[in-house]
């Protein structure tokens, strides 16, 4: 068996709050969730091969040198766009990027950086 990313564990201070982020602006789905536990999903196939996105409310240690996921989306601004309503910053604008991208770069509202991106 071959090595892959399986799932990625955030830390998040207040669960509803990146809820309305990583399930209501990104459109992951939920699998279950627990006391201080959701997981989330690229995909819905609980057998399939997505990436499990596990939010795990405790206090986050971030920064910058940290791992920047991207999460592909429909509309690179718009998404931009109501991830600020749900409480993100923007660190890059949504531009065009040479490698046939249109990307834009947010922290989440625990400090997070993640990438926003859809194909050209």
């Amino acid at each position: 068996m071959g090595t892959r990313i399986v799932r990625l564990t955030i830390s998040v201070e207040e669960l509803p709050r990146a809820l309305a982020l990583y399930e209501g602006v990104l459109g992951l789905i939920r699998r279950y969730a627990v006391e201080g536990l959701v997981m989330l999903a690229t995909d819905s196939d609980v057998g399939g091969s997505g990436i499990e996105v596990l939010l795990h409310e405790r206090i986050p240690a971030t920064g910058d040198a940290g791992v920047a996921p991207s999460f592909t989306v429909a509309d690179v601004d718009a998404a931009t766009e109501a991830a600020v309503e749900a409480g993100a910053t923007v660190i890059d604008e949504p531009a065009d990027q040479e490698w046939g991208e249109r990307q834009s770069v947010i922290r989440d509202a625990d400090g997070h950086v993640l990438c926003l991106v859809a194909p050209l």
